[in-house]
């Protein structure tokens, strides 16, 4: 993989980055029964969310394996389900699947819209500039215009991200571009990304994993009623254990671990990559993985490619 450009990268740890995330699935909830189907569905507290709110949270099968996740976030007239490039066919057929007698209509927002992130420490000030409402609160969203700002992050910096007609999306970008924010290339969120432990769908999470194996516990609340996989969530909170767990690992080399790849205690196998990347402040690799429970701590050394693995955190962000 090509290394961060140091301009971006720089931007995006200490300045302000912008980068597009049009491709990532939009999706809105219209009808009465939208915030009561999605709570239904989903593994965090949908119903009680107000305009301008919002909330991170899995959708799961009835066996409790993650189908994708979503960032919900309510609005006056409906629900913006945004989600990862992956799963916005997928999820939207899920949901849509589950609409029998309900008061619910789901339209695709792809292609009449845009989504442009901006991040980094000073991406609030970014917004500023523009004359942008700045949201305080994570998932919190404002309207600007004929945009909505929300304060999504991709790469665990500060971040928010713009909404806004796709007709219009070369001049917001123009507009961010002078107000300071240089662009960030693939290559720099991934790393930022993973220095700072953020997982992402597609990569750390698949429908491979069970909700508590991410340790995503923002994603999850306990207190309100069913939900499809709730069941399975239920049983891993009751006994307390899963088998493996995602953590964050240094690893001594400047090669990246192919997805996939053995993370070793020993001879024995206990756990594998799942996204890496190379950190120039660190001057290291940063990844994902997942490993077993008992060997989850932070400072625990393994082996990835015959390179020395540390555990540098038990949980990812």
């Amino acid at each position: 993989m090509p290394s961060p450009s140091p301009a971006g990268y720089q931007s995006l740890r200490e300045g302000a980055a912008w980068f597009d995330v049009s491709n990532r699935g939009r999706i809105a909830a219209r009808g009465e029964d939208r915030a009561r189907l999605l709570h239904a569905m989903s593994t965090n507290q949908v119903e009680a969310l107000k305009p301008g709110e919002g909330c991170y949270a899995f959708f799961l099968t009835a066996q409790g394996r993650i189908l994708g996740d979503a960032n919900l976030l309510c609005q006056a007239d409906r629900f913006l389900i945004d989600t990862e490039p992956e799963t916005a066919d997928s999820l939207a057929a899920h949901i849509d699947q589950h609409i029998i007698a309900d008061d619910v209509t789901l339209e695709d927002l792809r292609g009449a819209t845009c989504a442009i992130a901006i991040e980094g420490p000073r991406a609030a000030e970014t917004l500023a500039v523009l004359g942008a409402p700045v949201p305080q609160a994570a998932f919190a969203h404002c309207p600007w215009a004929d945009r909505v700002v929300a304060a999504l992050s991709v790469t665990g910096q500060p971040g928010y991200r713009v909404f806004a007609p796709a007709t219009g999306k070369l001049a917001l970008i123009a507009q961010i571009e002078s107000a300071g924010a240089a662009a960030a290339s693939s290559e720099t969120i991934q790393a930022v990304r993973l220095e700072s432990g953020r997982p992402r769908y597609g990569e750390d999470i698949s429908t491979a994993n069970l909700a508590q194996e991410t340790q995503l516990d923002t994603a999850l609340n306990f207190n309100k009623g069913c939900y499809l996989g709730q069941e399975i969530v239920e049983r891993v909170r009751s006994r307390g254990h899963v088998n493996r767990l995602l953590v964050r690992l240094a690893i001594e080399r400047s090669e990246l671990p192919a997805p996939g790849a053995a993370i070793l205690s020993g001879a024995a196998a206990v756990g594998a990559i799942t996204s890496a990347a190379f950190s120039p402040t660190l001057g290291r690799v940063l990844a994902l993985g997942y490993v077993r429970t008992d060997l989850a701590s932070e400072g625990t050394v393994l082996d990835v490619d015959g390179s020395r693995a540390e555990i540098i955190a038990s949980r990812p962000d």
